[in-house]
């Protein structure tokens, strides 16, 4: 589980930088999107990473070499609006 992370995290870094116990990684078998300013339409991304926090509502997903921001629908989709760059800690710290 680990090895999907960025070189130097565990989860339970991850849950203590985010003070969220049950910070966990989610399978990558969903759809994941992110909204686009100005237009009704998402563009589709393909991350390597999903981390859940906060009971599963807000999520962090990589794409390529930045973290984005977003919410896991009902339907497990994740919907994500703005990308937080390439620093895990920074986007833990925009929860």
């Amino acid at each position: 589980m680990n090895a999907l992370l960025p070189d130097g995290w565990t989860i339970e870094q991850v849950r203590s930088a985010s003070g969220d116990a049950k910070a966990d990684l989610l399978s990558l078998e969903r759809l994941v999107v992110v909204e686009q300013h100005g237009f009704a339409d998402y563009d589709v991304l393909q991350p390597d990473v999903i981390i859940a926090f906060h009971g599963y509502d807000m999520c962090l997903a990589r794409v390529g070499e930045d973290w984005f921001m977003g919410q896991l629908d009902p339907d497990g989709s994740v919907i994500c609006w703005a990308s937080y760059g390439p620093d895990l800690a920074e986007a833990i710290r925009g929860l």
